[in-house]
C-alpha cells in the first residue's frame, strides 16, 4: 500500500507586523507604490511588499518577507506568497529592507546572507532613522557591497539613489522623484489650484478655458 504523499502547506503570513513604526511603514509604501508605478505598463514585472518569497519547493521553513521586492519577468497579479517554482524558478531581482529601530545586526545579517544565497541581484537597506543607506549588488555570484550609495543609478530599476540631510531620495528615470500618496495628494491639489488660476485669467480675458 502506498501512502500519500503529505501535502506541504506554505503560509502566507509569519505572524510578523508588516512595520513597527509608521516611520517604517511609510517609507515600505512609498518605495513599492514608486516601483509599481514605474512598471506600471509592463505586464511582466511583479512588485510586491511584504510577501512571503519561499525559494525552495518541499521547504516551508526557508523563507524571507521582503519589505520590497521586484521580480521581472513574471506576470502581475494577486499572490498569497512568492513559491519560486511555480514561477519559473525566477527569484527576485531586487529587494528593499526598511531597518525598524529595534533591529539587531545579526537579524540584518541573516538577510543578507538569505538574499545573498538565493539569488537577489540588487538588495538595498535603509534605516531612516539614522539616515543610512546601504546596498550590494551580485558580482560573480555574490552579493557585494556598493560604494558610494549617493548618486547610484539601479541596473535592474534604472532608479537613482540620493542621500542627503532630509534622508533619501529615489529618483526615477525621468528625474521625477518617487513620492508618498500624501504627497502625490499634495501636488495633484497643487496642479488642481493652478489649472483654476489660470482658467480665472482666461474668463478675465474673455476667453472661456473650456473652448481650448
Amino acid at each position: 500500500m502506498t501512502l500519500a504523499k503529505e501535502e506541504i502547506i506554505y503560509p502566507s503570513s509569519d505572524g510578523k507586523p508588516i512595520a513597527d513604526s509608521t516611520l517604517q511603514y511609510q517609507w515600505i509604501t512609498k518605495i513599492q507604490g514608486g516601483c509599481d508605478a514605474l512598471f506600471k505598463d509592463d505586464p511582466n514585472v511583479f512588485v510586491a511588499g511584504d510577501l512571503l518569497w519561499y525559494p525552495v519547493e518541499g521547504n516551508n521553513t526557508i523563507s524571507q518577507a521582503p519589505d520590497v521586492m521586484v521580480v521581472f519577468g513574471v506576470p502581475k497579479g494577486d499572490r498569497r506568497s512568492y513559491l519560486q517554482w511555480r514561477e519559473n524558478n525566477i527569484p527576485p531581482q531586487v529587494v528593499f529592507e526598511i531597518r525598524s529601530y529595534h533591529d539587531s545586526q545579526t537579524k540584518m545579517d541573516k538577510k543578507l546572507a538569505f538574499y545573498n544565497r538565493y539569488g537577489v541581484e540588487e538588495y538595498y537597506l535603509y534605516d531612516p532613522d539614522n539616515k543610512d543607506l546601504r546596498g550590494w549588488q551580485r558580482i560573480e555570484g555574490l552579493l557585494e557591497v556598493i560604494e558610494p550609495m549617493s548618486g547610484w543609478v539601479s541596473p535592474c530599476l534604472t532608479v537613482r539613489f540620493e542621500l542627503t540631510e532630509a534622508g533619501l531620495e529615489l529618483y526615477r528615470p525621468d528625474g521625477q522623484r518617487f513620492l508618498s500618496y500624501l504627497e502625490l495628494e499634495q501636488q495633484r491639489e497643487q496642479e488642481a489650484q493652478r489649472a483654476e488660476r489660470l482658467a480665472a485669467k482666461l474668463r478675465e480675458l474673455n476667453i472661456d478655458p473650456d473652448s481650448l
